[in-house]
């Protein structure tokens, strides 16, 4: 999830372990500890541009790793509170917040390495979106009370907001699924696979992925008192005999875009108009294919030469007005019209 998020959590589950003379301290140390995992970003390559996708979210997310992050978090700050904590408190605030922050990760849709060494699974719970003011506010402004009152029990309500906001995300999903699953039998599909994804900042509002046969359909489904759906695009999932026949599978860029499939849970499509595979799970509208990220692939670079990774966020004023209205329901449809 985004940093405030995860520091914002980090510090909730720090702070119920605090007393009234610390928890200023404790919070902060949550917090930074709730941070602290994602300090991966910083494992980068300029000669090998998507080294990132690969470490990111891995061995400082992972479960097994929490013990020792948060010994190294607790051992950079012991010196700063050594005057007034011991380090076992320092610890245990560290452990808190340092703890939540692979699990929260989980319940978006990037993916994350919860059981390596054991495991390269990215999982992926869908429950949430990557940023969510609805989710983090109300911890922010709880956490606020709790430190000026010095109440551990707004820390407690801040943890019962979380829990709650999240398995209303896990509620949601599955009310979601059962539509996803209605949309694709009313056009005579039975999925191969299927994926959903909320959209930016809200529950409402989600994106929903299919494979039939070898396309991929991508629909939006606005679940609240009713479920309606709002049309979406289809793209040829991505073949290499299809859209890049000329490739070297041997290459640098064949083997580029197989730690990309990695990444994108194998949900690879292909934009012939810019040569670029992409991750088929991105897009700034849910209904849409324009893709977020991807690699641009150049059959004139040499077999040793990496692909590039490219990017692209942009939202104009008519896709946010698109959002703003298939969010409040205007541009979808009922599933009693299916």
């Amino acid at each position: 999830m985004d940093p405030v998020s995860q520091g914002t959590v980090g510090a909730a589950f720090a702070q119920s372990s605090a007393n009234k003379t610390n928890i200023v301290k404790v919070s902060f140390i949550g917090f930074l500890a709730g941070l602290a995992p994602d300090l991966d970003i910083l494992i980068r390559s300029e000669s090998d541009p998507i080294l990132f996708l690969e470490y990111h979210r891995q061995f400082t997310h992972s479960l097994f790793f929490i013990p020792f992050g948060s010994l190294i978090v607790a051992l950079l700050i012991f010196p700063f509170v050594k005057g007034s904590m011991t380090i076992k408190t320092v610890y245990i605030a560290s452990f808190l917040g340092y703890a939540t922050h692979g699990l929260l990760d989980a319940c978006t849709s990037y993916g994350t390495l919860l059981f390596w060494p054991f495991s390269d699974e990215r999982v992926t719970w869908n429950n949430i979106s990557i940023v969510d003011p609805i989710f983090t506010i109300p911890i922010l402004i709880l956490l606020g009370i709790a430190i000026k009152t010095k109440k551990r029990i707004f820390s407690f309500f801040a943890i019962g907001w979380v829990i709650f906001y999240l398995s209303l995300g896990f509620f949601q999903y599955e009310r979601t699924l059962s539509a996803a699953f209605k949309l694709a039998d009313s056009r005579g599909h039975n999925p191969e696979r299927m994926t959903l994804k909320p959209s930016f900042g809200n529950l409402i509002l989600w994106k929903s992925i299919y494979q039939h046969k070898d396309t991929f359909y991508v629909d939006a489904i606005r679940s609240v008192q009713s479920i309606t759906w709002c049309l979406g695009e289809k793209t040829k999932i991505f073949n290499y005999s299809y859209h890049l026949p000329n490739l070297d599978k041997n290459s640098q860029q064949a083997i580029d875009i197989e730690r990309f499939r990695w990444f994108s849970q194998n949900y690879l499509g292909y934009d012939k108009k810019n040569n670029l595979v992409t991750d088929i799970r991105y897009s700034m509208i849910p209904n849409q294919i324009e893709p977020m990220w991807g690699l641009i692939i150049d059959n004139n670079r040499g077999k040793n030469e990496h692909t590039t990774w490219w990017t692209s966020r942009d939202m104009d004023q008519s896709k946010l007005n698109l959002f703003k209205d298939m969010l409040t329901g205007k541009k979808c449809r009922n599933f009693n019209n299916l």
